[in-house]
């Protein structure tokens, strides 16, 4: 299929892009790589009247890293932070989980805002940001800016909190402080870079004899949203983390989602992997942080 007819207008900048949105409203979507909004319109899945290209904004590129926090435009490719030389020591579970983010074509036009905006339940990014507790900076022309974080930006389904008249323009990662920290991102798909039938990632930091001193974790495209556990993440506070006690954890966490059938998997399959595969993330993880503490 093509795309329905829509008119064409490249923002010269950020207010003037704020501008036609506030004109046009639900008629309008911004593009800027086009990874995800192209093939929806290709099948009419969405039908703006107008594109309003921002790819060309540097304002939406900028990438900034302090010891707390890493600060990036909506507008980074995703390859570009990928390749980030820092982003390792700063972010590495965002690091994981790029590696599994569709393929290197799509990851050199796609960028980070578009990713989180298109809200797929399975999405990497989505995951990584929710599981970090990112902040997410929204600019309108009538009401200015706020901040949302993750837990408040997803609603379902490729659908965010953003109104029609909304630009997510900066994504605030916390950064954790200290050191013995472990992270871990798995996923199964048919083929690498298709779209993840479960996903599952975790961050933990350990003290001394391997304790569990901080720890956050959460899978994705087993429900509307990709979903973290912070209730069942601070009963492993103080703890050491055995094979049997991630197993339990993982099956807690999973009864919990709602995936759906299709001709790849059904629900009962989806649960069961996504059960795995957060047990390996939160062992993976768990022994990483506690593989720094015995090197130091």
């Amino acid at each position: 299929m093509k795309a329905a007819a829509f008119d064409y207008i490249r923002a010269e900048n950020m207010a003037h892009a704020l501008d036609l949105l506030s004109e046009n409203g639900g008629d309008a979507k911004l593009i800027a790589g086009g990874q995800s909004l192209v093939p929806m319109m290709a099948m009419r899945l969405a039908r703006p009247s107008l594109l309003i290209d921002i790819n060309r904004l540097d304002t939406l590129k900028n990438v900034e890293m302090t010891e707390t926090h890493v600060k990036l435009g909506a507008g980074v490719r995703q390859r570009d932070l990928e390749f980030h030389p820092q982003l390792q020591t700063f972010l590495p579970l965002v690091g994981k989980g790029m590696q599994w983010v569709g393929h290197e074509q799509t990851r050199n036009r796609g960028t980070v805002g578009g990713s989180l905006v298109h809200a797929d339940p399975s999405a990497e990014l989505a995951l990584a940001a929710l599981v970090l507790e990112a902040d997410l900076k929204l600019e309108s022309k009538s009401d200015g800016s706020r901040q949302l974080q993750a837990n408040e930006f997803f609603l379902g389904p490729m659908f965010t909190a953003v109104s029609d008249t909304e630009a997510l323009t900066q994504i605030d990662w916390p950064v954790w402080q200290g050191t013995h920290i472990g992270t871990a991102f798995e996923e199964t798909a048919i083929r690498k870079g298709d779209f993840a039938m479960a996903s599952a990632a975790c961050q933990i930091q350990t003290c001394e004899e391997g304790r569990v001193r901080r720890i956050s974790f959460g899978v994705g495209g087993v429900d509307g949203t990709p979903l973290a556990f912070p209730d069942l993440a601070k009963t492993l506070v103080g703890q050491t983390l055995s094979h049997d006690k991630a197993r339990h954890i993982s099956h807690e966490a999973v009864q919990s989602t709602q995936p759906g059938s299709d001709m790849h998997a059904t629900a009962a399959y989806r649960k069961h992997l996504a059960e795995i595969l957060l047990c390996r993330a939160l062992l993976t993880a768990y022994a990483e942080a506690f593989a720094t503490f015995d090197a130091s």
